[in-house]
């Protein structure tokens, strides 16, 4: 694994990555982080996100994946449900379901360059 600083999003515009992958709640809403940033640039991300059943603790350890089609550039988002909620207090990330997201990453993107945020479950840390 190699560690790059800069804007993830840029980078998979410029072709630095094939796939990028972030945690997500299974509410539906990528309202903070590095989720509404994807929200915001790609949201085709969001609409796959959002053809997901909301609040179903069954997402946890799944994920959803958009394609991307920038000019010439296309790339794979993956939302990782690594936490059911954002609200309330304490460390909301479930590290069975991050292990899980991150399988199911390698299992279907094996071969591919892959990049991912550092805190990658940004609101499910605090």
């Amino acid at each position: 694994m190699q560690t790059i600083r800069g804007d993830l999003l840029q980078l998979a515009l410029d072709g630095t990555f094939e796939v990028i992958v972030h945690g997500c709640n299974c509410q539906c809403q990528m309202g903070k982080g590095i989720a509404l940033s994807i929200k915001q640039r790609f949201p085709e991300a969001y609409a796959a996100d959002c053809a997901t059943l909301k609040g179903d603790p069954a997402k946890l350890g799944s994920i959803s994946v958009a394609e991307i089609k920038r000019g010439s550039r296309t790339f794979q988002v993956v939302n990782g449900y690594t936490q059911f909620h954002w609200q309330g207090k304490g460390v909301k990330a479930d590290y069975q379901a991050i292990r899980k997201v991150m399988q199911a990453v390698k299992g279907r993107f094996a071969g591919k360059r892959i990049g991912y945020p550092k805190n990658w479950c940004g609101a499910g840390w605090r």
